[in-house]
This record gives structure tokens, sequence and C-alpha cells, in this order.
């Protein structure tokens, strides 16, 4: 029984009399053109045209219609007989080398033209024989011993590690299965504690008369490494606290790509930078590497027993990585504008003003108009706290006109963040003062101090283009004190956002939102702080915050909401969907009127663009008997 990395396998090839065909037609057009002029002597022949069809079961025909030169070459200006002639010769062993990267050793091939058409027919027939399947799999993991002294450490979990290797005894092997498989238990390595790690052998031993496949993979973990001090490259304007307090890294703590990365995104957030590069300086072992080596070359020379019996030496702990930070510095002052249009709020135009270091603080302001919005605001920033605050605080003036009810809010705000992306908590304090008017009725005045605390939770895939996980954000506040407020109150508030595939090109988007509001009087309650619902973030079928309670001619916020969504997207192209969905919820000042749900269900289009998901959606609203068209960009939460 022989073993051999790729088998053998039979193969028929069968050709047309090309040479001959090729011989009658070449005399047949000398006699024809011998009268004929220089010009059209010179004329170059037209292009062979022909067909290729491939049989092979499952998949494998779309393999090799995708990568045989038969197909590649279909077309050319370039090809004649002769060469389709040396196409045809050499696909036998292409199609067998491209069936063996899909478990199939001992394919039979079988390589035909079929002339009695207009045009040639090249048919490829695959038989692929039994696949291979893997039989043993040898993981041998060398190192991953803690460092001297440092032998109380936690131990490396390789049982775990090679829990996590992919390819499992009984499944197909496949070359691509069997690259991703050893990228990945080299990738589980090297990003944590051991990234001098090395698969210093790999084999793939095939038997083809059992059908199986033995694999060996040897990994070395090389040293385990730590980090040490922050270093920081490129600052000129901005105090190092920018940076050493977004620095979550300590000194002695595992070397961790995940951690660079982190440090790396919390520092381009910032604003404050152009570029930024996280790293661990790999030049401080080097030389103790060269030193290693050139000991081990001199025991080598020295030979004998006594090289032989030489113990290994004891070189301690290995020296702690730097941490560089290599920053570019953003210009300091930035003015940008824009133009949109959103079916929510109608046509947009927005102006931006942003400095980067006024009195220790970055400065952001905007002035946005639109159809039923105008609004100016200016926040000064704080840099991040040692203990990862960040603060803010500024001013704003929006006014609004939606569904006969006009506002004016003024506002006074604090705000201090904390905790990162998957974990994100605030609290924000507020004085706020509104001018309401609802068409018809008399123009109120309110004012209020309201202390809110919000808690955000993700759990996602990806924050740009989620596809399986989970977003939950929470609120609870209110304006308690009788200082600079009208009607005290208390509100909570709280919406969900769910993401599943299913199948293999599906997706299933759940969504639900509620809130409501505790106080004596409504009057008084700053409008912002009251609920709506409907639009594209919202109800589907519906007008921006149309759903809530009628006050003569005028849709106002009421006590409560509750809202809820189910869509299906379905991905026929790797950017393009198409989506199906059902909405339904209310606003009311009562729990049973909000209860009462009002319904919007249809159809829409998805779009993966580089800034976020496009969606286009047609929506019939059930209980105002209309469709409306709805577009977003991307998800707010």
């Amino acid at each position: 029984m022989g073993q051999l990395t790729l088998a053998a396998a039979g193969s028929v090839i069968l050709l047309f009399p090309i040479a001959q065909a090729a011989a009658q037609e070449g005399a047949q057009q000398s006699a024809q053109d011998a009268p004929a002029d220089s010009a059209a002597t010179e004329a170059a022949p037209a292009p062979l045209q022909y067909e290729v069809k491939v049989n092979a079961p499952g998949d494998l025909d779309e393999l090799l219609e995708k990568n045989l030169d038969l197909e590649r070459f279909r077309g050319n200006p370039r090809m004649d007989r002769e060469q389709l002639q040396r196409l045809v010769r050499d696909t036998p062993e292409q199609a067998r080398n491209l069936v063996a990267t899909a478990g199939y050793y001992t394919p039979v091939v079988t390589v035909r033209v079929d002339t009695s058409g207009a045009k040639p027919v090249v048919i490829v027939d695959v038989d692929p024989g039994e696949a291979v399947t893997i039989d043993k799999v040898e993981l041998e993991l060398r190192g991953f011993d803690p460092t001297p002294p440092l032998a109380a450490s936690e131990p490396y979990d390789t049982e775990a590690l090679k829990r996590s290797w992919s390819l499992k005894t009984g499944s197909v092997f496949r070359q691509a299965d069997w690259e991703s498989a050893k990228r990945a238990l080299l990738r589980e390595v090297v990003q944590t504690r051991y990234p001098r790690a090395q698969l210093v052998d790999t084999q793939a031993v095939v038997d083809p008369e059992t059908h199986k496949v033995s694999l060996l993979v040897v990994l070395d973990s090389g040293p385990e490494l730590r980090f040490g001090e922050l270093r920081i490259e490129g600052l000129k304007r901005y105090d190092p606290s920018i940076i050493r307090n977004l620095d979550k890294i300590r000194p002695g703590e595992y070397y961790s790509e995940s951690a660079l990365q982190s440090l790396q995104a919390r520092l381009q957030d910032t604003g404050y930078f152009a570029s930024v590069e996280v790293s661990a300086d790999m030049s401080s072992i080097l030389s103790e590497q060269i030193e290693a080596g050139q000991e081990s070359q001199q025991a080598e020379a020295e030979g004998g027993s006594a090289a032989a019996e030489a113990k290994p030496v004891n070189r301690g702990p290995a020296p702690l990585l730097p941490l560089v930070v290599r920053v570019t510095e953003n210009k300091q002052q930035n003015v940008s504008a824009g133009l949109g249009f959103s079916t929510n709020t109608g046509n947009r135009a927005q102006l931006n003003y942003d400095n980067l270091n006024v009195w220790g603080t970055r400065f952001k302001s905007a002035i946005t108009m639109e159809t039923k919005k105008q609004a100016a605001h200016a926040n000064f920033y704080f840099p991040t706290t040692e203990r990862g605050y960040n603060d803010s605080a500024g001013a704003s003036f929006e006014r609004s006109d939606i569904s006969n009810e006009i506002t004016a809010v003024t506002t006074i705000s604090a705000k201090r963040n904390w905790g990162g992306t998957n974990l994100e908590r605030s609290l924000t304090f507020e004085f706020l003062s509104e001018d309401k008017t609802v068409v018809g009725l008399e123009q109120t005045r309110s004012k209020s101090l309201p202390l809110t605390y919000a808690i955000t939770k993700r759990s996602l895939d990806s924050l740009l283009f989620p596809t399986r996980g989970y977003v939950i954000n929470a609120q609870v506040g209110g304006a308690l004190l009788p200082v600079l407020t009208d009607e005290r109150f208390v509100r909570v508030a709280g919406k969900a956002v769910y993401y599943r595939p299913l199948g293999e090109k599906g997706e299933l988007i759940v969504r639900g939102e509620m809130g409501a509001l505790g106080s004596k009087e409504k009057r008084g309650v700053p409008a912002v702080y009251l609920f709506r619902a409907g639009g594209d973030q919202s109800v589907r079928g519906y007008g921006y915050q149309e759903l809530g309670v009628k006050e003569g001619d005028a849709t106002i916020g009421g006590r409560y909401m509750l809202t809820g969504s189910a869509e299906y997207q379905y991905w026929f192209k790797p950017k393009w969907a198409i989506a199906a969905f059902y909405d339904a919820g209310n606003a009311a000042d009562t729990v049973k009127a909000a209860m009462t749900p009002k319904s919007g269900y249809g159809l829409g289009g998805r779009y993966k663009s580089p800034v976020g998901p496009i969606n286009v959606d047609v929506a019939y609203g059930h209980a105002v008997h209309a469709y409306r068209l709805h577009f977003s960009l991307g998800f707010t939460f």
C-alpha cells in the first residue's frame, strides 16, 4: 500500500482531427486568396470560437468552470485550433489538481470535443471517486512554559487550543480548509502571550488506496512575552496625558494583540490624531535571541557527549516589550459643510466648526437646517481622565415643527460618559427652557432641571454591519427637585435590537422600544421627555413622530409608548438584499391606548455602502390606509 501526497488519476482525451482540418482549410484559403492584394493577405484571422461544458457532481462543476484554462481563454483573440488542442491536452491534469483541492484524489477525467454543431464544444466529464477523509490528526505543541521566575503564572491552556482545531477526524479533507485551520491555530497563539510562535512543520499524507489522510502540525510557541513601559512618539501640541489616560495596558501584563487594537481604536476615536499606530517593540528581544543562537552554535562546535549532555542555560525572563504609540496630530481647526435628505425631517444643510485645542478641550459646533427642524449646538469635550471618564459641557438650541406642534428648546448640559464599546454608561445633567405652540391653542412655556442615567450593552459581530448579537439601551431619570422646574417627573425608557442569521443568506432583525413617564401633570414637562412613535427607525408606514396624542389639529407626545418590529433580510448578493418587515406600536397618555398598536408593513432594499447600510423601504400604514417611502443610512442606537 503506497502513500503519496497527490494520487494518480485516470483520464481519457478524445481530439477531433484538428491538424487535418487545419491543413485542408489552409489549402482552400490559399487557393482562394491567391489573387488577393497584400492588404487582404495580411488581414488577421478571426479567433476560434468554442463552448465548454463541464459535467461534475456537486460544486465541482462550478470549481472547474471558474478555474480551467479552457474557460479562461475562451474568446481570446489569439485563440486558434492549435491553441485549443493544447488546452484540451492539458485539461485532465489541471482538472485532477483542482478536484484534489476539494478532497478527491482519484478522479477519472474524460475530455472530448463535439464538432457536430456550428461551434466546437469541449466536454469535460469528471467522476471524482471517493472523497479523502481525515483519519488521524497529530498536534504537537512545543514550549508554552512560563518564563522563569514567573513559574507561578497561569499556564497556557494548550488543551483548549487543541480543541479549537477545526479539522476533525472523519471530515472531508479540503486544501482550503487545511490552510485555514493552520492559520487559525497560529493566529490563536500569536495574538496573546506568544507573538513569536511559528509552525515549524506541517504535513498532510494521503493514502490513495484507503482514501484517508493523516495530518501533522508542529507549533513552537517561542518565548512568553509581556508588555513594558509606554513610549509616545509624534506629540507636538497636546499633553501626553491624553494618551496615557486611555492606556489600559499595564507593565508586566501578557502580550495581547487585541489590547493593542483596543488602545489604537480609543486613540483614533478622540479626534486628536490623523493617524495612530500602536505596537510592541520586538527589537528588544532580538539581541537575546542572537546571543542564544551563538551559544547554541558554540555548543554544537564543541561536539562530543559533553555537548549532548549539556543542560540548557536558564536565561531568566524575556525582556519586557516597550509599548510604542506613534501618532500624527490632526490639524487644530476644521470647517465642513454638507447637504442631505431624510424622509423623517426633510432636506438638510449643515455647517460644522471644530477646534481641537480650546482651553485644553475639544470644541465641536454645528448649525443644522432641516425642513422640520433647525438646530445649533456647541460643546466642549475634556480629555479622558485617568479613571476613564469622558466629560463634556455645552449648550444647544432646537426648533421643530412636527405634526402641528412647534417647539423651541434651549438647553445647557453637562455630561459624563464612561465604559467601552461593549458596555457604555452616561450621566447627564441638563437645564431646559421650552416654548411650545400647538396649532389652535395658546403658547406655553416651561423649564426643567432633569438628571438622566443611561446604559448601553452591545454584543455584536460587527458595529457597522451586524448580523449576529444584540444591543440594549436603558434610561432612567427625571426632575425631582422643585428647583428651576415647573413640573416634577420621573421617566424610564428602553430599546433593544436583536440580530440572528437565518440560513446562509438570510437574517432576522427584531426591534423593540418602550417608555413611561410619571408626573402629576403633563403640562410643564418638556416635550422632549414625552413619547411619540412613527418614522424610519420606529413604525414605518407613518410620518415622523406621527403617532401620539391628538390635541386639536396637532399630535403631541404622550406618557407611554410601546413599539416592536420584525424584519427578514435576504442577501442575494454580497452587498445587496431585499427585506420584508412588519412594525407595530403607538404612543398615548394611558397604558391601554399605548398597548393598542397601529401597524405598518412592506418591502425594502438594502445596500452595504462604505459608511454603513443604506435602507430604502416602501411601507403601508394600516391605520392611515396609505403608502409611505422611508430612507435611512445605518441604524441609530
